[in-house]
């Protein structure tokens, strides 16, 4: 038996397969032409679902290392109890989009488990190569820290979370905090990450599936990384796939389709973590491409993996 899409994700997947074969893809290295491709498209699947109107936002900045600021929206639902919070990373290979585009998924997430979170504006690829997105993601988790008292949150219950490249830096920073001994992350919640600089070899049976492709990679990774990029010298906190010890991190929840491109690098990383003695909730999505959840919100394998969000998001 062959791997397929979910019919009702390929029934949602329709229009926009039609569209993007009449299309010709980026070439690898064009950056510009991805932005132009995904940003409106991701923009589009923020907005799909209704915008909840119970959560507010506040907009904040931190001082990057090298005197940057950062952008950052917090996002609460009116009346929910004080307690935990999430330090948010969004997705786009870190290359393309910004906290804008995931205004819809963020309040969605807010509404349903009460847990307030804050968004960041992470400096893109290649324009602010690795380490400089990492520690603005640092710089936001020390800030979020810092303000834990005025914004009612515990900072005992302070988790990160992200998907695809938002996901990668939600692992990333969890390594960094770690080894610079804080602040402490009490979850990290990795949303089908990119993990692994050296995925370029196309598994032939998920190829016709793939919405991130290999080529998508092959773009990302030397613009995070440049020359660096799949070679030996790649550390763990722009790579997290790199890691060698695992010893010590936050426990972890990580779920991935099982049509996506960074599958296996996510498989491999959540057995990595258990090894090392990390609590892990690992989820593989059978049918599922990347962003699934995103383009086919109403499928049911969508609404099972923002139930388990939720309920991770509620247990923090």
């Amino acid at each position: 038996m062959s791997l397929s899409l979910d019919p009702e994700i390929a029934a949602a997947l329709a229009p926009m397969a039609g569209a993007m074969a009449e299309a010709t893809p980026p070439a690898v290295g064009d950056i510009t032409g991805r932005r132009a491709m995904w940003e409106p498209i991701i923009g589009a699947a923020s907005t799909a679902q209704p915008i909840p109107s119970d959560v507010t936002t506040n907009e904040y900045h931190a001082t990057a290392d090298d005197g940057a600021q950062i952008q950052m929206r917090w996002y609460t639902k009116k009346g929910a109890t004080p307690g935990p919070a999430v330090l948010f990373f969004h997705g786009g290979g870190y290359i393309f989009g910004h906290i804008d585009h995931f205004d819809g998924p963020v309040a969605r997430y807010v509404s349903a488990s009460g847990v307030p979170m804050l968004s960041v504006e992470y400096r893109r690829a290649p324009e602010h190569p690795y380490p400089a997105p990492l520690e603005d993601a640092y710089a936001a988790l020390l800030w979020l820290h810092k303000h834990a008292a005025e914004l009612g949150v515990d900072p005992e219950r302070i988790a990160v979370m992200g998907d695809s490249a938002g996901g990668g830096m939600a692992a990333a920073v969890s390594i960094l905090a770690r080894d610079r001994g804080g602040p402490k992350i009490a979850r990290q919640i990795l949303l089908m990450p990119m993990l692994d600089d050296r995925t370029t070899t196309p598994d032939p049976h998920i190829a016709p599936y793939v919405l991130w492709s290999y080529d998508d990679s092959l773009t990302a990774w030397p613009a995070l990384l440049g020359d660096a990029a799949g070679g030996p010298d790649v550390p763990a906190t722009a790579a997290p796939a790199r890691l060698e010890d695992a010893s010590d991190l936050p426990a972890a929840y990580i779920e991935v389709g099982q049509l996506d491109v960074f599958r296996d690098e996510d498989t491999a990383y959540a057995t990595k973590l258990s090894r090392a003695g990390v609590p892990v909730e690992f989820h593989l999505h059978p049918g599922a491409p990347h962003e699934f959840d995103s383009i086919a919100f109403g499928s049911d394998v969508a609404r099972r993996a923002i139930a388990d969000r939720v309920r991770v998001l509620k247990s923090i």
